[in-house]
């Protein structure tokens, strides 16, 4: 996952002519599949087009993740584990500094590091409830490769290594404890092409051609802390590079298995489906996101298809319908109706008609310390906007509050999360169990709204939110319209609500949060006079009644 700067030449995938190879060859096979649950889903995509998005998911809407594991332990940001081996980047000079150099100490002693001491899930996991947030996911496995959770198939895991904690055992507990459904987060298809950096070695300077760690073997570690366990286990590095692996943004272009990446064997490919499927069978998680074009390791392997059958399978032999939200990016049509469309970083600039969902932070996907330091978190106002925006659009938010790498939050997250909370007390009426309306608003906002890129990556991009910009929400026979401002002069004008509009008449006008307003119907819109004083900060609900 995750950049701050665009992924960009993200291709189609590769020829057909190479994916009839791979038919012919029965790596995509639709039956005979030994431990994949038995059900109506077959790992096909005209099988998994009979998903439904289940209303629970739907009436949710807000989401928080922990976005945690080994690469949060240095503290300065996303993808540590490749920056650290690309000589002169920010990381790398920061490795230098902190560990030494990436020859002597790689990502593997990076994780000897990492404890994990500090750490409260059932603290952490009660403030997001409290915040609003009605699921809850948890990292179980990063580009870096290290399994969260006791995995018998990767022994560079959580239980064995650094914290010598089942992290993601702990997580679901303490969302089992404080009723949420339970979610995890699989990055670990790209390993096999995201550390090639691990192969390098310095151009310049005093190691200049002294290799890194990525080559290392279960040999080298006879008499070091790591002994016993194989270095390629975790980097998986025992291929020949892609094509342009020495270009530092090659990895977007590679993303989807085109465009010369190396191509993974079918050990590597087992393997992660097996690891995979032991997260679902032994930790019952309701949600699943696969940081992936499509489904992991699609089309050079079935393993995701078949990963997904047995999610929806699997769900429905636990509750008797299917209740299991799966996602996955860079979605075409067929493929949004076999799992949830997620958009990293960005939204939607339509009502979609099928339900989605955003995936964004308040700052690094991996804990950033300068953040804090430099109050550079998004505010619970932009939070709010974001989800207000994305819910009229049908869509859903899952929001990222970085970990530090003790397992905690710092004090600028945590007045984020409880302010986020404060407004989502008076005004979640208008969030949960909604429905899009006839159009999702108006205002200044929606015409300099940035088009999607790629996985997304659009936030932030058009205009800011103000007075005029109202979203709209429905549930029942209820109408809310959220202000995203406060206007000048006390007053709001709704435009969409006026007389001849086929808005249909306004019987009644409230703010959530504060008591009936005086209004007035015009042909130029809906006039609501508001109070002296604004009941909150941020945005504002009106409840109108009549209008449906």
């Amino acid at each position: 996952m995750k950049r701050r700067t665009l992924i960009k030449g993200l291709a189609t995938g590769l020829s057909s002519l190479y994916l009839s190879k791979l038919y012919s060859n029965n790596l995509l096979q639709a039956h005979s599949n030994p431990g994949i649950a038995a059900g109506p889903f077959q790992p096909t995509w005209d099988s998994l087009s009979q998903y439904q998005v289940p209303d629970w998911f739907r009436d949710a809407k807000f989401g928080i993740w922990a976005h945690w594991g080994p690469q949060c332990q240095p503290e300065r940001g996303d993808w540590y584990a490749r920056g650290m081996y690309q000589e002169g980047s920010d990381q790398y000079k920061y490795h230098i500094q902190k560990y030494g150099h990436p020859s002597k100490f790689g990502f593997k002693d990076v994780i000897n590091e990492w404890k994990a001491e500090n750490w409260d899930p059932n603290e952490l996991v009660s403030l997001y409830k409290r915040a609003g947030a009605k699921y809850f996911m948890a990292l179980a496995n990063h580009h870096d490769n290290f399994d969260l959770y006791d995995s018998k198939y990767q022994s560079w895991n959580s239980t064995k290594l650094g914290p010598k904690k089942d992290l993601i055992g702990g997580w679901a507990k303490a969302a089992k404890d404080h009723s949420l459904p339970f979610g995890v987060s699989v990055h670990a298809s790209h390993p096999w092409t995201w550390y090639e950096v691990a192969q390098r070695a310095d151009k310049t300077g005093p190691y200049v051609g002294i290799p890194y760690d990525g080559k290392l073997t279960k040999a080298d570690g006879a008499g070091k802390w790591w002994n016993g366990y194989d270095p390629q286990e975790l980097y998986a590095q025992n291929h020949a590079l892609s094509q342009d692996s020495l270009d530092d943004g090659s990895m977007g272009r590679h993303w989807d298995w085109s465009n010369g990446a190396s191509v993974p064997n079918k050990a590597y490919c087992d393997k992660f489906l097996n690891r995979t499927i032991e997260l679902i069978d032994k930790y019952g998680p309701e949600l699943i996101y696969f940081d992936d074009t499509a489904l992991p390791l699609w089309p050079v392997s079935d393993a995701g298809l078949k990963i997904a059958a047995h999610m929806y399978n699997t769900s429905i032999k636990k509750h008797g319908k299917l209740q299991a939200a799966l996602f996955g990016k860079v979605l075409d049509e067929q493929q949004r109706k076999c799992m949830i469309w997620d958009i990293e970083r960005g939204q939607s600039n339509q009502i979609e008609p099928l339900p989605w969902q955003t995936d964004t932070c308040i700052g690094s996907w991996h804990y950033d310390r300068r953040l804090f330091d430099d109050k550079g978190y998004k505010s619970a106002r932009t939070v709010i906007h974001t989800l207000v925006d994305i819910v009229s659009k049908n869509g859903n938010l899952l929001l990222n509050i970085p970990v530090r790498g003790d397992g905690t939050i710092d004090s600028e997250e945590r007045a984020v999360v409880e302010n986020i909370g404060a407004w989502m007390q008076v005004n979640g009426e208008a969030i949960y169990g909604t429905r899009p309306w006839k159009v999702f608003g108006e205002g200044p906002a929606i015409e300099s709204a940035a088009p999607i890129n790629a996985q997304g990556f659009n936030e932030g991009k058009g205009k800011p939110f103000g007075a005029e910009d109202i979203r709209f929400t429905v549930k029942g026979k209820t109408l809310y319209a959220t202000m995203l401002g406060w206007p000048a002069g006390n007053e709001a004008l709704i435009k969409r609500l006026a007389t001849g509009n086929e808005a249909g008449k306004v019987s009644r006008v409230s703010l959530l949060g504060n008591d009936n307003l005086s209004f007035e119907q015009t042909t130029a819109g809906l006039k609501v006079k508001l109070p002296e004083q604004a009941p909150g900060k941020d945005a504002f609900v009106f409840k109108i009644e009549g209008v449906i």
